[in-house]
């Protein structure tokens, strides 16, 4: 079945082109996610080919990733905080619970969105508690379309590179996770300390 769905995703990405590309994206990002792989590194590979311009595929990848962020953004705004507001309290998340949300993410919602949309199974949801703390939409925007836009490139670059080598794909994209995941621990702890020393 998985098999199915994925060579469907190959194909739609190759008949629909760089609207397939944006559209696959848009929904990779929001309410129904899988794999971007499975997205960017054929489109990858089909510019490789000449069959595809590489900035448009990227671009095309980029924006969808930041529509689909959107969607859970004003998702969560709209249907999430009334949801959470009035059901919280029997799973012990009270107002000021959502208070403390708002007031995190002013404060550190561009290091949490940047660095939530480089690390898989986070990446499709940092949206949401961005969207539930009304997170300003411009840094929200911006670090969104930055993370996506660093994910989009490395995927688009495996594809192109090595986009026949299935088992040299999955080595190197499995290298690169771990790497980014280190980068943001790294990163993150750096932040957290210098802000610690800064409010001092």
């Amino acid at each position: 079945m998985l098999t199915e769905i994925i060579n469907w995703i190959v194909n739609t990405v190759g008949s629909l082109g760089y609207p397939g590309i944006f559209l696959l994206m848009l929904v990779e990002s929001s309410f129904i996610p899988f794999p971007s792989e499975v997205i960017m590194i054929p489109a990858g590979y089909l510019a490789s080919k000449g069959e595809m311009n590489m900035i448009a595929v990227i671009l095309c990848g980029i924006l969808g990733s930041l529509l689909g962020a959107l969607v859970n953004y004003y998702l969560a705004i709209k249907l999430g905080r009334p949801l959470l507001i009035r059901y919280g309290k029997y799973v012990m998340f009270k107002e000021h619970n959502l208070q403390q949300m708002e007031d995190f993410f002013a404060r550190h919602g561009h290091i949490s969105t940047f660095t939530g949309r480089l690390i898989p199974m986070i990446r499709q949801y940092i949206s949401i508690p961005a969207g539930l703390a009304r997170m300003n939409l411009p840094i929200f925007c911006f670090y969104t379309g930055l993370g996506a836009g660093i994910w989009v490139i490395i995927l688009t670059l495996l594809g192109y590179f090595i986009g026949e080598n299935e088992m040299l794909i999955k080595e190197y994209l499995r290298d690169i996770v771990i790497a980014l995941v280190i980068i943001c621990t790294i990163g993150i702890a750096l932040y957290w300390n210098y802000h610690r020393h800064s409010t001092r």
